[in-house]
């Protein structure tokens, strides 16, 4: 019988690495921002008990990317999360590659109505 070159050990490793390197980064990001925040919050207290309008900067990724190379601490928190909303959406990427390599079909098409269902509800959610 013939090995396949990506064995499904192997992509059930990537897989598993891909999640915790990726929740990892998110904690360090978002404890990052958190630290900086404490740092940099000088004046009067704010009050959170409601929420206000965030702003433009904080909408859209690019705008936390480029709050958070500016070491704005809201962005580097939001950052944060934005990778801990990307890393589930990666494995499903990644699944969808893997079967794809593996001709194995049935968990490709699995795979793919997921990721379209992940996509849809991230372009058109409320």
């Amino acid at each position: 019988m013939a090995r396949k070159a990506f064995s499904d050990q192997t992509m059930e490793n990537v897989m598993g690495r891909l999640l915790s390197t990726g929740v990892a980064m998110a904690a360090l990001l978002v404890l990052a921002g958190g630290l900086l925040y404490l740092h940099q919050a000088h004046g009067p207290m704010q009050n959170y008990s409601h929420f206000t309008e965030m702003s433009e900067t904080l909408r859209n990724p690019i705008g936390i990317t480029r709050g958070a190379l500016r070491l704005d601490s809201r962005s580097i928190i939001q950052l944060g999360l934005l990778v801990l909303i990307a890393t589930p959406v990666a494995r499903v990427i990644f699944a969808v590659v893997g079967f794809l390599i593996e001709r194995d079909r049935l968990y490709f098409a699995i795979s793919a109505i997921v990721l379209t269902i992940l996509i849809c509800s991230l372009t058109f959610g409320r």
